[in-house]
């Protein structure tokens, strides 16, 4: 059985109250697979199970087994093809559709084999504690699976299966958005190969140990979309790496070492949270994550008013 070790985690609140910073951490020094291993560790003492899963067969097997445990229900293996290529991976669908498939869409209809239907939830939001939490580390998709180039993703957390947060390390010393171009070049190369699982990914956390910052896939998609088309503005933009986020705790004090960050914004309380309530998916097909202090407003003023 794996260790829990729940330390911010809170019922009541997504932003811990008052966050005081963890007084051990690694040293100056700490290579990128140490500063991976650690992290991973991290999550599973706050309870996600860790999968040695690494190509998109197992990927793909994963996500129907927990979309079976979401929905309590089984799959014939004509439903589930049928789902996961109508549903899932239809070839039509990008990381717009597929955004808004989590953020507005996520009860998708599946049609039994005996005629009738179910709805089939990709994300309870009703009820978060329902959503299972699962980490992995160097996925492999590549040239054999249609990318321009073979990559071997960090670290990305799957919720009920799919991969909805994903985080690029650097070692500490190694400017952060180093990682932050990291994850362009994979959005360009290969986050739409395969069944295009990838373009699911909602929230990117960058780190380098020491600064930790997170930020929406309307960032990182907008971003590639305006260099393609050629149309590269000389002022910032909500796209540019200067809309990044740094987390913070109620008191708006900003929580950037990953140590820290780790035990704060991935509780699963939270996380879970930032995923289900706190994300906007705008008219403009912009998703727009809650900073840290809108999100504490936003609960008093719940809270206050009783709901």
């Amino acid at each position: 059985m794996p260790f829990f070790n729940i330390i911010t985690e809170s019922d009541e609140s997504t932003v811990v109250s008052k966050y005081e910073p963890v007084k051990e951490r690694p040293g100056s020094y700490q290579s990128e697979a140490e500063l991976e291993r650690d992290f991973i560790n991290m999550l599973c003492a706050q309870g996600y199970e860790y999968l040695p899963l690494h190509t998109e067969s197992d990927l793909v097997l994963n996500l129907r087994d927990k979309l079976e445990l979401l929905n309590g229900c089984h799959f014939s293996d004509n439903e589930w093809d049928l789902f996961f290529k109508n549903h899932i991976a239809n070839p039509n669908e990008h990381i717009v559709e597929k955004t808004r498939k989590i953020q507005e869409d996520f009860i998708q209809v599946l049609k039994r084999d005996n005629g009738n239907t179910k709805n089939i939830l990709l994300i309870d939001k009703k009820n978060i504690c329902n959503n299972r939490l699962q980490v992995i580390n160097q996925y492999v998709i590549g040239k054999k699976d249609g990318a321009n180039y073979d990559n071997r993703y960090d670290v990305t957390v799957l919720v009920n299966g799919l991969p909805l947060v994903h985080i690029e390390l650097k070692r500490r010393g190694v400017p952060v958005r180093k990682a932050f171009n990291q994850i362009d070049r994979y959005q360009r190369d290969s986050f739409w190969a395969g069944s295009g699982l990838y373009e699911y990914v909602q929230v990117f956390v960058i780190s380098n140990g020491t600064n930790t910052k997170y930020y929406s896939n309307s960032t990182r998609y907008n971003a590639i979309k305006e260099a393609s088309s050629g149309n590269v503005k000389k002022k910032k933009t909500s796209n540019s790496f200067e809309f990044t986020c740094f987390w913070a705790d109620a008191d708006n004090h900003v929580i950037r070492d990953l140590v820290d960050f780790t035990k704060t914004f991935f509780a699963q309380h939270t996380l879970l949270n930032i995923l289900a309530k706190y994300c906007v998916f705008t008219s403009e097909n912009m998703l727009l994550l809650m900073r840290p202090y809108q999100i504490t407003a936003t609960e008093r003023i719940l809270n206050v008013n009783g709901g």
